[in-house]
């Protein structure tokens, strides 16, 4: 299956990492809030007439999606056992273009897109739909949602009404708008075809899905366009599809325009994005659980393992082990997914009310949501694509470590990064610009954004220096 996933690029296998050199440009942008238009009625009044064509509907909304043109650079792997050999050999360096789709949110030039059609560029364009082209610059990307906002320096542009996602159904009609493998401006027709589709395309960043699935053709291009109702307005943020030959076969996911907004509103104001927290561990509540604590069969939910932090919100609130989350705002909680997200796309320092059962009585109870910190100081990610771990007993006996060496080991670094020339896997990092590296919170604090840095590390029994270039 993981082989006929991918996501719709806009450069053939433009995935890996954040623009971090668009940074300091990023920090001189005037952050002055769109103004988005929502029409949160539903799509019909419960009867369906036939119609003959939606030429009047996509006339409105055609202008507000745009293309999207990214140019980056990247390096030609070299072989590990060349690196071993010459030391830190550099591959011929090669520029690569791609094309995505973005949605016009406000007048004053904000665009929502996907973030794997701008992460890692070198310079975005924006083709618009009177064939002006524009530079862009990206004001914050939110990669465990593949959510990214840009913005061009242009006034009075047409903008997309963003629509209610949470009242579609599945058989509605849609139409997917973008400029799929660079033909043009394309619209293509569908219905819903499922809501709330966990696929597994963001795993690798341990991401949020709940996904509209769509019939409406998806092709290469597509990323980052719009899936719109009706009556034009914008329901999702067209993003993957499952497909065994690289073309649309039928199945194909949107972002919901409901988190996609709750994403754009948290990018523009702040430039990152800050997620709940409630403290539980949890498991399904399988037919063992359900025999285990006396429940019938047709109860939903999930068992609570471990209450973590003994202070945090669940703790707070009167949540113990074994109880049966059973919702969270009135909103039905079925899966240990359910519980993730909707915790997740709340914010913090937000109320929630819990609905559980201990010994079988059904009880409420309020929260206070908690910051999530994505990293716990020991592992994650130190820099695109590059995925750290605090040194531990079962690393040191699998890599011979000694105990004497202490800092963090690079436990993985992905195929698109531009770091896969700099850092040997199983490499431990102990120092970054001289400053010992004692967990993942200082290492990222070590790090000189848009200057060169030097590495000292451990390799093989061999201590070393390493350079590389941080962009932020």
């Amino acid at each position: 299956m993981r082989n006929k996933l991918f996501a719709i690029l806009a450069a053939s296998g433009l995935l890996g990492v954040s623009l971090l050199f668009l940074g300091a440009a990023r920090d001189k942008i005037e952050r002055s809030k769109p103004d988005i238009k929502v029409d949160p009625t539903p799509v019909t009044d419960g009867r369906a007439p036939a119609i003959a064509s939606y030429a009047d509907v996509l006339e409105g909304i055609r202008p507000a999606v745009v293309s999207v043109y990214s140019t980056k650079i990247v390096r030609e792997q070299v072989p590990q056992i060349f690196r071993d050999m010459f030391g830190n050999v550099q591959g011929r360096e090669q520029r690569l273009s791609g094309l995505g789709s973005g949605v016009i949110i406000s007048a004053n030039g904000y665009i929502l897109t996907n973030n794997h059609v701008v992460e890692e560029a070198e310079e975005l364009k924006v083709l618009l739909n009177d064939d002006r082209e524009l530079i862009a610059k990206v004001i914050g990307t939110d990669p465990k949602t593949d959510i990214a906002i840009i913005k061009i320096d242009a006034g009075n542009l047409p903008a997309a009404t963003l629509s209610d996602s949470d009242k579609l159904r599945v058989g509605d009609v849609v139409f997917a708008i973008g400029n799929p493998l660079g033909v043009g401006q394309t619209v293509t027709m569908g219905i819903v075809s499922a809501k709330s589709r966990r696929v597994g395309i963001l795993d690798e960043v341990a991401g949020y899905e709940d996904f509209i699935q769509t019939d409406a053709a998806i092709n290469r291009g597509n990323s980052g366009g719009a899936l719109i109702d009706t009556k034009g307005r914008v329901v999702g943020i067209n993003s993957a599809i499952i497909s065994n030959n690289q073309g649309s076969i039928g199945i194909g996911f949107a972002i919901p325009i409901n988190l996609a907004r709750s994403i754009l509103t948290s990018l523009v104001e702040t430039g990152t994005v800050t997620r709940g927290y409630l403290g539980v561990s949890t498991e399904p509540l399988d037919t063992s659980w359900q025999e285990a604590l006396s429940l019938k069969p047709d109860v939903k939910g999930v068992v609570v393992t471990q209450i973590n932090p003994a202070n945090g919100p669940a703790a707070k609130a009167g949540i113990k082990r074994e109880d049966v989350i059973t919702a969270i705002d009135g909103k039905a909680i079925a899966t240990r997914d359910d519980l993730r997200f909707l915790i997740a796309q709340t914010p913090p320092g937000t109320k929630v009310k819990i609905a559980y059962l201990r010994d079988g009585k059904p009880l409420t109870t309020e929260a206070t949501l908690g910051q999530l910190e994505e990293g716990n100081g020991s592992d994650g990610e130190l820099l695109p694509g590059v995925s750290v771990s605090l040194l531990n007993d079962d690393i040191r006996r699998e890599l011979r470590i000694e105990d004497d060496i202490n800092g963090l080991v690079i436990t993985s670094i992905t195929p698109q990064s531009r770091y896969t020339e700099v850092f040997p896997v199983g490499a431990v990092i102990l120092q970054i610009n001289r400053v010992p590296v004692k967990d993942l919170t200082a290492a990222k604090g070590a790090i000189r954004p848009n200057a060169r840095n030097m590495a000292y590390i451990y390799y093989r029994g061999v201590y070393r220096y390493l350079f590389f270039a941080a962009r932020g």
